[in-house]
């Protein structure tokens, strides 16, 4: 039995490298919960500080931004301006209507018959009596002349049957046939006189006429139309207006009359007529008047303008159209007024106002304000698309549409 001597230690067991670098390599150790506070508080803090930077970045450009637009003055818009005054503004009742003449007619035979004779030319001017076509009346004219050779035997007969009859030779009854004979015999005259004046067309009135529609050889029919007669010396021109202006309208007012084919012109007509009813289905009163055409100038059937013209309001204060602004929101302009500040030259400078108006009649170009402008005031009446409530303004120098002498001083 071996015996371990005294000193001597027990032999340790042979370790591999990688098992001794296990055992002598330290615990891993978790962190603890106090420290994952601790870095969560700090990254909010960070962001807190990024945010805020961000912002406070943003706040810094924006009074930046706004003080430099509100350093900046923009320069005063030029306008042209017009005095507002006062005077008597002619009132009209506007309505449109239809040219139609006093006389026209359809020249046609009353009777059927071949044309022999043309006697008129297309346009031509022509008096009452003037003949226009001859239709063949031969067949008339022969019969004519049978009943007048009647005529002459039954006049010869009654007075030889009226001659024995005195000396008791003849009857009465006798003198009767003759008589009633001899009727017949004229009767028969007159019908061919009237046929064969039926053959003659001849014009019913003075007048223009149209358009020729029958040639010559052609068989006619009574009704077939011949040519238009038309006078053109009167027209008339018929319209309506609303019945709540029936009141202002009397017979005799005057009335003018405008055609685009003459628009610079005013034709002077008369009311002659106004219809005693009023049309249900328009709620209209239909009227009528008559105006002289010695120049010929205007056509039936043209279409017309009218304005019934009725007395003058007195003292209405007047501005141009051009100065109106019309929206849905209501008719406005702009007032000039004097401002407070002056410019670097020591002017003082003008601002506009916008004001809402309540317009009236026009006249020429102009409008009468019931509300909204007073007598010499200025109003705006070029330039007013770059303008708004307040806006500086310059005065142009053109002042188109006023007297220099009256525009206020810049």
């Amino acid at each position: 039995m071996d015996t371990v001597q005294q000193g001597d230690r027990p032999a340790s067991p042979q370790l591999s490298a990688p098992e001794m670098g296990d055992h002598l390599r330290p615990p891993l150790r978790t962190p603890s919960r106090r420290r994952r506070v601790i870095w969560f508080v700090v990254i909010l803090i960070l962001c807190g500080l990024l945010l805020g930077g961000f912002w406070g970045f943003e706040q810094f450009k924006q009074k930046m931004i706004a003080g430099y637009f509100a350093s900046m003055t923009q320069p005063p818009t030029p306008v042209e301006v017009y005095k507002a005054g006062t005077q008597n503004m002619p009132r009209r009742l506007d309505s449109i209507g239809t040219l139609t003449a006093v006389h026209q007619v359809t020249v046609s035979p009353e009777v059927a018959g071949r044309v022999i004779a043309i006697k008129f030319e297309s346009g031509a001017t022509v008096k009452a009596g003037d003949v226009l076509v001859q239709l063949d009346d031969a067949t008339e004219r022969a019969d004519l002349a049978t009943y007048q050779a009647q005529a002459r035997l039954a006049q010869l007969n009654l007075a030889r049957s009226q001659s024995l009859a005195v000396k008791q030779f003849s009857s009465k009854q006798s003198v009767d046939e003759q008589k009633s004979l001899l009727d017949q015999a004229n009767a028969g005259i007159a019908k061919s006189q009237a046929t064969i004046a039926y053959k003659v067309i001849k014009a019913p009135f003075d007048g223009m006429l149209g358009i020729r529609q029958i040639n010559l050889g052609e068989y006619l029919n009574a009704g077939a139309v011949v040519v238009t007669l038309t006078d053109l010396d009167h027209l008339y021109i018929d319209f309506t207006l609303p019945e709540q202006d029936r009141a202002q309208l009397v017979l005799g007012q005057d009335v003018e009359i405008r055609v685009d084919a003459y628009p610079k012109r005013i034709f002077p007509a008369k009311l002659e007529t106004i219809d005693p009813q009023v049309d249900p289905s328009m709620r209209a009163v239909k009227l009528r008047a008559t105006l002289p055409n010695p120049d010929h100038l205007l056509q039936p059937g043209m279409y017309g303008r009218v304005a019934v013209v009725l007395p003058s309001e007195p003292n209405v204060v007047t501005i141009p159209e051009t100065a109106i602004d019309y929206t849905v929101y209501g008719d406005s302009v702009f007032v000039l007024r004097e401002g407070k500040e002056k410019d670097k030259d020591g002017k003082v400078q003008h601002t506009v106002e916008q004001v809402f108006v309540t317009a009236g009649a026009r006249n020429q170009g102009k409008v009468g304000i019931a509300k909204g402008v007073a007598p010499g005031d200025f109003v705006v009446v070029g330039g007013q698309l770059k303008l708004h409530n307040g806006a500086a303004v310059t005065i142009s120098k053109d002042r188109s549409l006023d007297n220099p002498e009256e525009m206020p001083v810049e």
